[in-house]
């Protein structure tokens, strides 16, 4: 059994031998992480800055002060992003330590991330407040996502379904892309590598009367590197090099038509081409991934009354994925019509409500059971309610939401979280909530999907979360820390098993396993003399419980461990990230090794507006896998040019 499978997608990773590094080491690492002292926090922001007062939106899906918040929530900042030199959204977030992360070879190729050891699928991904997702392999295709495009990272973790609906069994990221600002501002980004390795960004950025805008464009190519590896029994290893291109554009038009209302217009698109082997038999085939991410809004923000704001937002995405010249091809498009408000009683009492409509349509060769061969679609219609309530040093948070499905009908979620402020840097939280994600449109209706006309066969029912934590969270101006424990029960996973339900002698997808989810989490920053440190360790036990075994490619623990500080006017920083074995199958007889890596980046501003940058990943070139048989990128280099004039 395994927790993650995709028949008819070209991309599922294979099985390899363990990587090289040392699990000593990073368990080395991993204690360190664990004896900094008690002021550790998860605060993105510096010393001195007024980080509670900070307003995110992640957590209720309204505006809410940072220190109002009770759920495990991670703030990455544009600062962090332009740090990052390597990869994607997909490493910053792992570099954040946030999540595990697996990849087929290159930032170009197929890639997944755990939060809190839930499966890829089962986290909410949002651009703008637009759902990212494939009805193909469930979840989003996070190596389409452009980087230079955002501004902000929200990263919720925990079930939310009760506020987002389907797919928040694990978390929730929201990704804020840029937006400008009073006067006009450029950005220009340059800069080269080893690998073959150059990129290229430029943005403008400003408001004039009424209007504010923000444009940016981005590329970046790379030779890459030979993304499999020579084992026994590999049937795609190519001795080449496996490179990539991807660019990508983004517009964002927002108009304050008075102090009340406000419209909004965003349009993104990406394009990510990586070339990958799929068959050593075939070793001049040159064969490539491409990923088309498209993702528009058009919002309208209005307060009504000094207590009652709006805002009615119409999104879309598409998610256009294929493979040369193998010939598979498949387009997920969801498109959203929300109404989300809040209501202020007083300043200690707050109702939010949601109105919502998803629509989902897949067109994919697989599907062979729907009505129309090749294309299948659904929608989803909810309504939510959520009250925040606050007296002293108490505080409550209660959501709940209805989804009325039109393949499968209604699932009912909820949230209750309360938190007590021990002293005015201490306080202790706890929740408890429930979560689902609706199976995708693949694996209900390919070759694979349930066969209702067989006796006994039933159709495929949503994944169900229920999850319950307890944290205690400390935070002052220099220093904070955040320690979550957590148990999350996930019911009626969808696997791909054994045949007889399907038309399939390959194998049938089914509701058949359970998950036990649990573990502890701890994050922190502190300010020692000169130095900003900070950490996360996740110490965890994601399992099947009809087997006991770990669920394939979780890690029993993992950790970051990070220190900046400023030496002669460079901006120095030095990271170790790190990951204890984990088992590239369901029934862990395959173990891939622990590794640790440590990456250097500096930065030195050269005049005002222009500053030079330096990054060294992996410096000690370690050789590790997160899936069996694929290759993580070697030691990186990278020497870059930013210019950020005001006109």
């Amino acid at each position: 059994m395994t927790f993650i499978a995709q028949p008819a997608n070209r991309r599922i990773a294979r099985p390899a031998l363990p990587a090289t590094c040392s699990t000593t080491v990073a368990a080395a690492a991993l204690a360190l992480i664990a004896t900094l002292s008690p002021k550790l926090a998860s605060a993105q922001a510096g010393p001195g800055q007024n980080k509670l007062d900070a307003v995110v939106v992640t957590a209720t899906r309204s505006p809410i002060r940072l220190s109002a918040v009770l759920a495990d929530l991670t703030v990455i900042s544009r600062a962090d992003i332009e740090r990052q030199a390597f990869g994607g959204l997909a490493d910053l977030l792992r570099n954040a330590g946030c999540v595990e992360m697996v990849r087929n070879g290159s930032p170009a190729a197929t890639t997944s991330l755990f939060l809190r050891g839930a499966d890829t699928r089962h986290t909410v991904v949002l651009i703008d407040g637009v759902r990212i997702d494939s009805q193909a392999t469930g979840g989003a295709s996070w190596q389409g996502i452009p980087l230079s495009q955002i501004e902000r990272v929200e990263v919720l973790k925990g079930p939310a379904s009760a506020i987002y609906g389907s797919d928040a069994i694990g978390g929730v990221v929201q990704i804020f892309t840029r937006k400008g600002k009073a006067g006009m501002q450029l950005d220009l980004g340059a800069g080269v590598g080893n690998l073959g390795t150059a990129k290229l960004d430029a943005g403008v950025y400003g408001a004039s009367g009424i209007f504010d805008y923000a444009a940016s464009v981005a590329g970046e190519r790379s030779n890459g590197f030979n993304a499999t590896l020579d084992l026994p029994g590999s049937f795609s290893y190519v001795a080449d090099r496996d490179g990539w291109r991807n660019h990508s554009a983004k517009a964002r038009l927002g108009a304050q038509l008075n102090k009340d209302h406000r419209v909004e217009v965003m349009s993104l698109i990406s394009h990510v081409d990586g070339q990958y082997d799929a068959s050593k038999s075939k070793p001049n085939a040159d064969d490539h991934s491409i990923q088309d991410t498209k993702a528009s809004n058009l919002s309208w923000s209005a307060q009504w009354l000094p207590a009652l704001q709006t805002q009615l937002s119409l999104g879309q995405s598409d998610e256009h994925y294929e493979t040369k010249p193998s010939p598979y091809v498949t387009e997920t498009r969801v498109r959203n019509l929300a109404l989300n408000g809040s209501y202020e009683f007083s300043k200690t009492q707050q109702l939010n409500f949601i109105v919502e409509r998803r629509e989902d349509r897949l067109e994919n060769a697989g599907l062979t059971l729907t009505p129309t061969p090749g294309l299948d679609k659904r929608a989803q219609n909810a309504l939510a309610l959520g009250y925040l309530w606050s007296a002293g040093p108490l505080s409550l948070q209660a959501h709940g939401r209805h989804d009325d499905d039109s393949q499968f009908g209604g699932v009912e979620t909820g949230t209750l979280a309360a938190g007590y402020a021990l002293t005015p840097a201490w306080r202790m939280v706890a929740s408890t909530g429930t979560a689902f994600r609706a199976p995708t449109l693949y694996q209900r209706g390919s070759v694979y999907g349930p066969d209702l006309s067989k006796a006994g066969v039933q159709a495929l029912n949503p994944e169900h979360g229920r999850n319950l934590e307890f944290g205690l969270k400390y935070s002052t101006n220099d220093s904070d820390f955040s320690a979550t424990a957590y148990r999350n029960l996930v019911k009626d996973l969808i696997i791909f098993g054994a045949a007889g339900t399907c038309n399939s002698t390959f194998g049938c997808y089914q509701n058949v396993s359970e998950a036990r989810l649990q573990g502890l989490s701890l994050q922190g920053a502190t300010l020692v003399g000169d130095v900003r440190l900070s950490g996360t360790l996740d110490l965890q036990a994601p399992k099947d419980t009809s087997t006991g075994k770990l669920l394939a490619r979780r890690a029993k623990q993992y950790g970051t461990l990070r220190a900046d500080t400023t030496l002669l006017n460079w901006n120095v920083g030095a990271a170790v990230q790190a990951s204890g074995q984990r088992f590239d199958n369901a029934a862990n007889t395959k173990p891939l090794a622990g590794y640790t890596l440590l990456n250097l980046d500096a930065q030195y501003p050269l005049t005002k507006d222009l500053r030079l940058q330096l990054n060294l990943d992996n410096a000690f070139n370690r050789a590790y896998q997160t899936a069996g048989g694929y290759a993580q990128a070697p030691r990186t280099v990278f020497v870059g040019l930013r210019y950020s004039p005001t006109l």
